[in-house]
């Protein structure tokens, strides 16, 4: 597969006319988009960022002192090589070459927090975030981030109903309790020559409904496989970066699109000076949620592609499969 510096990820203003008819052909088109206008404070943006730098700043140690507790929890901090995403499409991959710090949803249905669960996994995404008592702001900078994503997605999710011809408030009653996580990632300068097929986040999809990304311009980036090429996600100013998962594209029985992506490592001249950080908000339906096909995303005589799954049970049999 090679390269392709002349594709592009369409680039859409939120406050335009067309906005919605354009985020409908792209999502079919490439499941990318980077939009501006989008109304996410920007003191909400820059504090979780400067929070998120000062934490991956931090010796060893203290990032150490909030690791997920034992190999396979969802949340907390997982250092360089901890993960291999590649691994979620079956591939064997090293591991990549980032670090990160997860954390899951803010508020716990009642239900789970009197251990009242039916599903035991279903606990398992309710679990306790770790927080990093060497940077208090660190914790309601991120939260409030997690709140202001939450609700530009289910924004978004609108915007979808709208375009797949279903009312509005489709989506509503199936995130009204979403199970997201966010997780901030900083992939540090490379500073010895990557294993051979090592990147720093091998190629995968996302699993939920939408992924919402901020991310910086530096050597080493995003790149989209589009018509089996690679092509990179140009940054703009004050943009948010837009991908849709595998459940929307369960959803659309695949007539919308849940994108090859991945990081790769920066060329080697420019390794040294390669830093990135970037802030992932990953959007997913409540636990209980039927993914099965949309009607209006099924043609005359065709099946779905997919049997109906819980949002829960898909989310968890792909996080699972990351694990290194």
């Amino acid at each position: 597969m090679t390269i392709d510096s002349e594709l592009t990820i369409p680039v859409i203003d939120l406050g335009e006319a067309q906005a919605a008819s354009r985020i409908a052909r792209a999502c079919a088109d490439t499941g990318f988009l980077v939009v501006t206008n989008h109304g996410v404070a920007h003191e909400v943006i820059d504090t979780a960022w400067a929070a998120a730098t000062r934490f991956f700043d931090l010796a060893p140690a203290s990032k150490m002192a909030v690791a997920m507790p034992y190999p396979g929890y969802p949340y907390g901090y997982a250092p360089l090589r901890g993960e291999r995403l590649a691994a979620s499409l079956g591939a064997d991959t090293p591991p990549d070459l980032k670090e990160t710090f997860s954390m899951g949803p803010i508020e716990v249905p009642a239900h789970v927090a009197v251990g009242g669960a039916a599903d035991p996994a279903e606990a398992f995404v309710y679990e306790p975030t770790p927080w990093p008592p060497a940077v208090p702001e660190f914790q309601p900078a991120m939260e409030s981030y997690y709140t202001a994503m939450a609700g530009f997605a289910g924004r978004i999710m609108t915007v979808f109903a709208e375009a797949l011809q279903l009312p509005s408030d489709f989506f509503d009653s199936r995130i009204d309790r979403h199970t997201s996580a966010l997780r901030v990632l900083s992939y540090p300068a490379v500073t010895e020559p990557p294993q051979p097929g090592q990147l720093r986040a091998g190629a995968h999809t996302d699993y939920g409904t939408v992924t919402v990304l901020r991310a910086d311009d530096a050597p080493g980036g995003l790149e989209v496989l589009v018509a089996d090429r690679w092509t990179a996600v140009s940054l703009v100013s004050d943009s948010l970066i837009i991908n849709l998962g595998d459940a929307m594209a369960r959803w659309t029985n695949d007539r919308w699109r849940s994108t090859l992506h991945r990081v790769v490592t920066p060329p080697a001249n420019l390794a040294a000076t390669s830093r990135r950080q970037s802030i992932a908000f990953f959007h997913n339906a409540n636990w209980d949620a039927v993914i099965e096909c949309i009607p209006s995303c099924l043609a005359a005589g065709e099946t779905p592609r997919y049997a109906p799954v819980t949002a829960g049970e898909h989310l968890m049999s792909k996080f699972r499969s990351t694990q290194y």
